[in-house]
């Protein structure tokens, strides 16, 4: 059997796959400042994979994404189609990687984050991303 491996879409294939898939869920690993005031795709579910003030590493996060796909009817939850997305693409990385060593089996990250990456003035959102590819989104 083939070892799980996190599979990389842009923010366009991730929309895709959203609408092509109703099973799948879109986590925001973002803190929850992030996740309301800059905003985020509608329907996302906000779980931080670190959190202000100390951005540490949140230790309950697979358990707290098994959680919330419960809540929403999944019996087997380890194998729903998870999408994750950050700001530029990194924290997502490294929460799809903890969700991979914690048995679920079909994780993505969405390559350039909500803002994506900095242009040559140091601003997210003019050049990648989510929001930059004029994608659904809204704020809290």
């Amino acid at each position: 059997m083939n070892t799980p491996v996190i599979r990389r879409l842009d923010p366009q294939q991730a929309n895709d796959l959203l609408r092509q898939r109703p099973e799948a869920v879109l986590i925001d690993v973002r803190s929850r400042v992030e996740h309301d005031y800059v905003g985020h795709p509608p329907g996302s579910i906000p779980i931080a994979w670190k959190e202000f003030p100390d951005w540490a590493v949140n230790p309950a996060f697979a358990d707290q994404v098994r959680a919330r796909l419960r809540e929403r009817g999944s019996a087997n939850p380890d194998q729903v189609p998870v999408l994750l997305i950050c700001r530029s693409g990194a924290r997502s990385l490294a929460a799809g990687e903890e969700l991979l060593r914690r048995g679920f089996i079909e994780v993505y990250n969405i390559e350039e984050g909500f803002e994506g990456d900095r242009d040559a003035a140091g601003h997210r959102g003019t050049i990648n991303g989510w929001r930059c590819r004029d994608l659904p989104w809204e704020q809290t």
